[in-house]
């Protein structure tokens, strides 16, 4: 019989701060800070919506509820270990938490020591989940390129290659706002830093922007990136460039991308060779968390335990985990699933 796959090692790494809340986390906080939650919110509705300018506006209303019950460093504390926690439980061995700093930044003093209370709670996760945690630095597309240049100095002032540390530097929030292009400075601070570019790309928008992001922002990494699917010479780009994509389907699917995770074209892009890892996304609104993509991996899209390796594999490859780190978990990898005998 087949394994569950939260026995298999795996890295997660497209998880959104905020997003990652669990749902008794977010009531609790709300009643902390006397804050009434959006119905939605309150009842546990999951997200289904349709992928135009209302649907996203609603996601991000939601979202922005949420995060306003974040109001401490106690709070942001709790956010990264019990996403660790959840992490480990379902065999996800390496985690990149991704965060803007910018919206906690005036409960705690400024953007600075909001970084540092992620970061020691990251390294506090890692000591004590079973789940080891770096960070990557998100600005957004919703404000000016010079605020990404500002986090991408504070981001290359914290860069490191072990968990505690930061690892990345992205770009998130709706795809279809700002010009990719004018983020280009901010990219080229976080890469001289040595830090992974991993901006968002290719799922609100399709593979003509994932084109303009390769051509721009020279990602190692695409949140999202899904969308290459649709185009056969810039899903060759992306391969050949060695790219990764960070899929989220259950978020594809509730943000209205594709209509049944059957649509999703994941069988495509693991038949086409592409570096893929599977990522929850914002679990609070959409639901599944990571053990669930690879669920469906099995059981809509039919990959056997040789694909599911493939899938953990290839994420742990993508990330930037130390390279020891990796050795070691694509070793156990390997092994699982196959008959000790």
């Amino acid at each position: 019989m087949s394994q569950p796959v939260s026995t298999l090692p795996k890295a997660h790494l497209h998880l959104h701060f905020t997003g990652s809340m669990r749902p008794a986390t977010l009531e609790e906080m709300a009643a902390k800070h006397r804050i009434r939650l959006p119905e939605t919110l309150r009842e546990h509705h999951l997200l289904r919506l349709t992928p135009d300018e209302r649907g996203w506006f609603r996601f991000q209303r939601l979202y922005d509820a949420a995060r306003a019950c974040v109001r401490d460093a106690e709070d942001m504390r709790r956010l990264v270990i019990e996403a660790a926690e959840d992490d480990a439980a379902e065999g996800s061995r390496w985690l990149e938490m991704q965060v803007d700093p910018t919206s906690y930044a005036p409960h705690v003093g400024g953007l600075t020591p909001a970084l540092e209370i992620v970061l020691d709670a990251a390294r506090e996760a890692t000591e004590t989940t079973g789940c080891q945690v770096a960070i990557i630095v998100a600005a957004s597309r919703m404000r000016h390129p010079l605020d990404a240049r500002t986090l991408a100095r504070l981001a290359a002032k914290y860069a490191g290659e072990g968990p505690g540390s930061v690892v990345g530097f992205g770009l998130s929030n709706d795809e279809r706002r700002g010009d990719t292009e004018d983020f280009a400075s901010a990219f080229r601070i976080a890469r001289d830093a040595g830090l992974a570019s991993v901006p968002h790309s290719g799922e609100l928008r399709g593979p003509d922007h994932v084109a303009l992001t390769l051509d721009t922002l020279h990602p190692d990494r695409l949140g999202h990136g899904v969308r290459a699917a649709e185009d056969p010479e810039v899903l060759a780009r992306v391969i050949d460039a060695g790219v990764a994509l960070e899929l989220c389907p259950a978020s594809n699917v509730a943000l209205g991308v594709y209509p049944t995770l059957h649509d999703v074209p994941l069988g495509k892009l693991v038949d086409a060779g592409a570096r893929l890892a599977l990522g929850a996304d914002d679990p609070l609104l959409f639901g599944p968390r990571l053990a669930a993509q690879y669920d469906a991996a099995r059981d809509v899209h039919g990959l056997d335990d040789a694909g599911l390796r493939y899938l953990a594999g290839s994420s742990i490859e993508a990330s930037r985990a130390p390279d020891d780190v990796k050795k070691k978990l694509l070793a156990e990898v390997e092994a699982w699933g196959l008959d000790p005998s």
